[in-house]
């Protein structure tokens, strides 16, 4: 039996896809969680074969959870159950070992293939994420590699130019932004390249190749 742990914060939604699993197809759903942290107590406590997970969720975001879970027991399959397919959170979710993503608007039938597939240790992912994946890496491969692909195309203008080592409000001229924009393009920086500081910012980004001191 692939057994599976299903972490929504909609009791109602959490119902309906327990009831949809559960004893189809050699599937078993043995555990269930309301939020990120309580999905990572029930994975860890259980050891699933799959972790059906929602991403926004209180407290502990699903990303941040399948992270934790995956640290802990590697071999469990992370399929994403969401309603959100923007490509940050796509890419976020992948980069956190997620094995499947699909939106809850997929058909009943298929979301029991990808939970059977997933335990079968496949990757399975929705038509439109595939595509919006393909295109994303043929437009990688037909130019250059986009480094640092968890940030936004402004959070990333905004890290060059940091890079050169101008500051804030240099970078608020040059960009037409704000000063609080700036600054909480800067925290989001800080926060996905796990950073502490500007400085160590600074160290990735020229790292990897962006600005030059100025």
């Amino acid at each position: 039996m692939t057994r599976v742990v299903i972490a929504d914060d909609h009791p109602v939604f959490r119902r309906g896809l327990k009831a949809l699993l559960d004893g189809e197809d050699g599937l078993v759903v043995v555990g269930e969680a309301a939020d990120g942290l309580s999905a990572v107590a029930v994975a860890s406590d259980l050891e699933p074969d799959v972790v059906v997970m929602d991403l926004h969720m209180p407290g502990l975001g699903g990303v941040e959870a399948a992270k934790r879970i995956l640290e802990v027991l590697p071999s469990v399959g992370v399929l994403v159950l969401t309603m959100h397919e923007d490509d940050e959170l796509v890419f976020a979710a992948m980069k956190a070992g997620a094995r499947g993503y699909l939106v809850k608007t997929t058909d009943d039938d298929e979301i029991v293939r990808a939970v059977q597939a997933i335990g079968a240790g496949e990757a399975i992912f929705s038509a439109t994420i595939a595509q919006r994946m393909m295109g994303y890496f043929t437009a990688i491969s037909s130019s250059k590699a986009v480094v640092f692909p968890q940030l936004t195309d402004r959070e990333r203008d905004v890290l060059e130019l940091m890079a050169t080592g101008i500051d804030n409000a240099s970078i608020a001229s040059r960009l037409s932004l704000s000063g609080k924009t700036v600054r909480n393009r800067v925290s989001a920086i800080f926060s996905k390249l796990q950073v502490a500081d500007r400085a160590q910012a600074i160290v990735r980004a020229r790292e990897a190749g962006l600005g030059s001191p100025r």
